[in-house]
């Protein structure tokens, strides 16, 4: 992942200060962009809900040592008053282990495990948020975005993330936590909304395509008329060229371009308009050369120039596009015959 085109992130939508969130409710043209990034825990009881100028501790450590968790381990005692000294030694170790937490100038503490009750109040009293059962991807983007480290532990110094404002804040149904003014660059969380699941992962997959396109863009500057005009203007460079290519090859390249003409037929039909009235007009536009920027616009119905419209493809994913349906269809060629085992013979009387 550290070699992948988005740094150590394998996606747009996950990198180093931004990334997406699903909360179901509400449709998906509600979704919309959150300044901030946004953690989806809340927080401890009797805690403060909100801390400005938050300076913030991120921990992957044990704090549930009120326990033996030692496998096959075995306490004999004589009397009760022997398992509450074991009881108090084992709080006494968590206090101090919560000191040096708190030694540290922290008044946010996240940590990537479990927070149990005794280090919470004792969190509480000082008036230290505290969140705990951060999952690892939040946690590794909270130490990026915030400029601090994650600690197991704290017998040293301990470097704090810092940000503006850390918040409570309702969306929909759900609570979750706005980190504000993070310290490493701009942080913003995209909040996808939606009926249903299916709805968030399909919305959250056509999004991750539209900002891979973007991330291409980036990279390759060059851009392309949409709209079906790109197709166009290639099926008929095609054809000009099948006119001075003889025999059998004449024939496969018009089919090329038949099949290059499908895609803004295709794109017709999607919207609900009469494909055939448009390509045809299409296909004129062109002839005259003088409109051979125009393509479909399927707000009105009609052709019009998508330069004027601003309607514009990547040109390095159109190009894979093609090469990639080329060769998929190559590929379809090149198999002679589909080789199908015979369905094994029933015993008669069984179904």
């Amino acid at each position: 992942r550290e070699n992948s085109r988005f740094g150590p992130y394998s996606s747009p939508l996950q990198t180093r200060g931004n990334t997406a969130r699903q909360l179901s409710g509400r449709r998906v043209p509600d979704s919309y962009l959150e300044e901030g990034f946004l953690l989806d825990k809340s927080v401890g009881v009797g805690q403060p809900r909100r801390v400005e100028n938050a300076k913030i501790l991120l921990a992957n450590t044990s704090m549930d040592t009120d326990k033996i968790k030692i496998y096959s381990s075995r306490v004999r005692v004589d009397s009760m008053n022997k398992v509450a000294e074991i009881e108090q030694a084992e709080k006494e170790k968590m206090r101090k282990k919560c000191e040096k937490i708190m030694a540290q100038g922290c008044n946010v503490f996240i940590n990537r495990q479990l927070i149990y009750n005794f280090p919470e109040s004792i969190f509480a009293e000082k008036g230290i948020m505290a969140i705990e059962h951060a999952d690892f991807d939040g946690i590794e983007r909270l130490a990026a975005v915030t400029g601090g480290e994650v600690a197991s532990t704290f017998d040293l110094g301990v470097t704090l993330g810092e940000c503006d404002v850390i918040e409570e804040i309702m969306i929909g149904e759900d609570k979750v936590l706005r980190f504000g003014g993070c310290k490493v660059g701009q942080a913003c969380t995209i909040v996808l909304r939606g009926a249903s699941s299916h709805v968030l992962d399909e919305a959250q997959r056509s999004l991750h395509d539209a900002l891979c396109v973007l991330a291409a863009t980036v990279r390759e500057p060059r851009t392309i008329c949409g709209g079906g005009c790109t197709e166009v203007l290639m099926a008929q460079a095609v054809d000009r060229a099948v006119e001075e290519t003889p025999g059998k090859k004449a024939l496969a390249m018009t089919a090329y371009a038949r099949a290059l003409r499908q895609l803004p037929t295709i794109v017709a039909d999607n919207g609900g308009y009469d494909a055939a009235e448009l390509i045809t007009q299409l296909r004129a536009a062109h002839a005259g050369k003088k409109k051979a920027s125009f393509g479909l616009d399927m707000e009105n119905g009609t052709i019009a120039d998508m330069k004027e419209m601003g309607i514009l493809e990547s040109y390095k994913s159109k190009l894979q596009v093609l090469l990639s349906a080329s060769e998929a269809a190559e590929m379809i060629l090149r198999v002679d015959d589909i080789i199908k085992c015979a369905p094994r013979q029933r015993e008669p009387g069984m179904y």
